[in-house]
């Protein structure tokens, strides 16, 4: 059974490694955290937030653009990204604090599918947001990270990280 890690654990500020092995284990691994995802209310999940510290991320916008449809990435990598949007992010990790946040509008990323499947695809709108939101995750950063130094450390005091 996965559990949510949260803000103060280690493995949240670790980058991932890739993953290697495309079998059973890893549809599993997805199938696993989609559920969490879903039960938790989230549109997006990265495999460090259950504490496993492996490239792989799943995300579900379906809630806000219908034609969207539940995806997993596996080793992702943003190779392009354009224009620029500010929105209110959140994250599951770190229940109860939202801020605004500053990211590329479009981006092209490169990933495996959970088959193996090597891909190339652009994104925009919601699902770049949320991809590079998780992505972070992968690569250590917490969205907090993105905020000024004194935003950051309002809302650490108010967690009682600082």
């Amino acid at each position: 059974m996965l559990k949510l890690r949260y803000i103060g654990d280690e493995i949240l500020r670790q980058p991932a490694t890739d993953v290697d092995s495309f079998d059973s284990d890893l549809e599993g691994l997805v199938g696993d955290m989609m559920q969490l995802m879903h039960e938790s209310d989230g549109i997006g999940l990265a495999a460090p937030q259950v504490g496993i510290s492996k490239r792989l991320l799943v995300v579900d916008i379906s809630s806000m653009e219908e034609e969207s449809q539940p995806a997993a990435f596996i080793n992702p990598v943003i190779i392009e990204s354009s224009g620029e949007s500010t929105l209110e992010e959140g994250c599951l990790s770190i229940p109860g604090v939202r801020e605004n946040v500053t990211r590329p509008e479009k981006i092209i990323l490169k990933y495996q599918t959970p088959s193996g499947e090597k891909m190339s695809e652009p994104f925009d709108g919601w699902m770049a947001r949320v991809l590079q939101h998780e992505i972070d995750h992968l690569n250590g950063i917490l969205f907090i990270d993105h905020l000024s130094p004194i935003k950051q450390k309002l809302v650490l005091n108010s967690l009682s990280l600082a």
